[in-house]
C-alpha cells in the first residue's frame, strides 16, 4: 500500500502502468464502464488500492455526467423537521443508503411557495443527479416544480393536489396507510369499545386522508363529532383530545390517532383530566416511533411502518431510475410497504 500522506497524487497513468493496461481501460473501470474482462478489472482495482489512487471528482463527472449528489427536499419548516422524530428516521434511512451508492445528501428546505424558484434553479443547474421529495401537501406546487426541473425524482408518500397526475410519472414510496388504519380501528372494536374517535392529520396530505378513510372503512356510521383534526404535532393531539371530550358527540371510550405524536398529546390530556388509559379510554397511534411510543406511560399501541426502510427504498428507486436513463426513461413502479399493529398497553 502506498504512503498517501505525502508525495504527488497517483495518476491514471501510474495505475495503468502498475496494472499493465491502457489508461482508457483504467478509466472505464474507475468510472464503472462496461467492456472490461473481470480478471483485467480485478488487476486495475488491485493497482488502485496499492497506489492509493483517488479519482478526480470533477473529471469523473465529465465522464459519467453524474455529480455524485442527491437533493433531499422536505416541504416543512425547519422547526417542524427538527422537532418531529419521523423526519430524522426518514433522512437517516436515505443517508445510509446513499452511502452505499457513494452519493452525497444535499438537504433543501421548502418553507413555502417563495422557495420554489430557488429549488427549481438549483435542481436544474446540474448540481444533483436526482431528487427525493418528502411531506408533500395537496395545495403545494412542489411536485410540479420537481418535475419541471428535469431531474429524476422519487416522492416520499403518494402525491396529491396539483401534482396528483405526477404519481403516474414519478415513482413514490409509501406505507399502507389505509390498511394500517383499518387494523388499528378493528383492534379497538375487538376490545369491545363502542365510541371510537379519530384524531386525523392534516387533510392536505394523502397519508392523513388515507388513515381517515381507513377509520371510516371500519366505522362508516361513526358520528362525525367523533373525528377531530390535528397537524401531526403533540400539541394538536392535546387540543383535539380536549375537543373530543368536551364535544356534543360525547366522550369516546377509544381513540385512534393518525400519528404517535398526536397520540402522545392525547394521552397527556387524558391524564390531566383524570382519565385512565386504557381502562377509561383505549388509545392507538400510527408510525411506531420508538422514541415516542415506548416512552409514554403506558407504552403506546400503534401501527408500525418502516420509516427508515422506506427512506432506503426511495434511494434504490432513484438509482434504478438513473440507471434506466433518467427522467425521460420509464421508471420503476411505486412501492407500498406493509404496516403492522404493535400491541403495547395503551390498548
Amino acid at each position: 500500500m502506498a504512503d498517501r500522506s505525502s508525495g504527488p497524487r497517483p495518476t491514471l497513468e501510474a495505475v495503468a502502468a502498475r496494472a499493465g493496461v491502457s489508461r482508457a481501460t483504467v478509466s472505464r473501470v474507475v468510472n464503472g464502464g462496461a467492456g472490461v474482462r473481470a480478471p483485467v478489472a480485478d488487476r486495475v482495482r488491485e493497482a488502485v488500492a496499492e497506489l492509493g489512487y483517488v479519482p478526480n471528482q470533477a473529471a469523473r463527472s465529465l465522464v459519467t455526467r453524474r455529480s455524485g449528489a442527491v437533493a433531499v427536499i422536505i416541504a416543512e419548516p425547519e422547526f417542524r423537521v427538527f422537532s418531529d422524530p419521523f423526519f430524522e428516521r426518514q433522512v437517516r434511512g436515505v443517508s445510509r443508503e446513499l452511502v452505499v451508492h457513494d452519493s452525497q445528501l444535499v438537504l433543501l428546505w421548502v418553507e413555502g411557495p417563495d422557495d420554489h424558484d430557488r429549488i427549481a434553479r438549483y435542481l436544474g443547474g446540474g448540481h444533483v443527479d436526482g431528487a427525493l421529495a418528502f411531506s408533500l401537501h395537496e395545495s403545494d406546487e412542489l411536485p410540479s416544480v420537481v418535475l419541471g426541473s428535469g431531474v429524476p425524482a422519487v416522492f416520499g408518500g403518494r402525491p396529491g393536489g396539483p401534482g396528483a397526475g405526477s404519481e403516474h410519472a414519478v415513482p413514490y414510496v409509501d406505507c399502507d396507510n389505509r390498511g394500517g388504519a383499518r387494523a388499528a380501528v378493528r383492534h379497538l372494536v375487538g376490545l369491545g369499545r363502542t365510541r371510537i374517535a379519530h384524531i386525523a392529520g392534516p387533510q392536505d396530505q394523502t397519508s392523513a386522508l388515507d388513515r381517515l378513510h381507513g377509520y371510516r372503512d371500519v366505522l362508516p356510521d361513526a358520528d362525525p363529532g367523533l373525528t377531530a383534526l390535528g397537524d401531526f404535532t403533540a400539541r394538536s393531539g392535546e387540543l383535539a383530545m380536549a375537543g373530543l371530550l368536551d364535544g356534543s358527540a360525547g366522550a369516546p371510550d377509544a381513540v385512534f390517532a393518525s400519528n404517535d405524536l398526536m397520540a402522545s398529546g392525547a394521552l397527556k390530556l387524558l391524564r390531566e383530566r383524570g382519565l385512565r388509559v386504557p381502562h377509561d379510554v383505549a388509545l392507538v397511534g400510527f408510525d411506531d416511533m420508538a422514541s415516542v411510543a415506548e416512552s409514554t406511560d403506558p407504552p403506546l399501541t400503534t401501527v408500525r411502518q418502516d420509516i427508515e426502510g422506506n427512506g432506503r427504498l426511495m434511494v434504490r428507486l432513484l438509482m434504478d431510475l438513473l440507471e434506466a436513463g433518467g427522467a425521460e426513461a420509464a421508471g420503476p413502479a411505486s412501492l407500498i410497504t406493509p404496516t403492522t399493529l404493535v400491541r403495547r398497553t395503551s390498548a
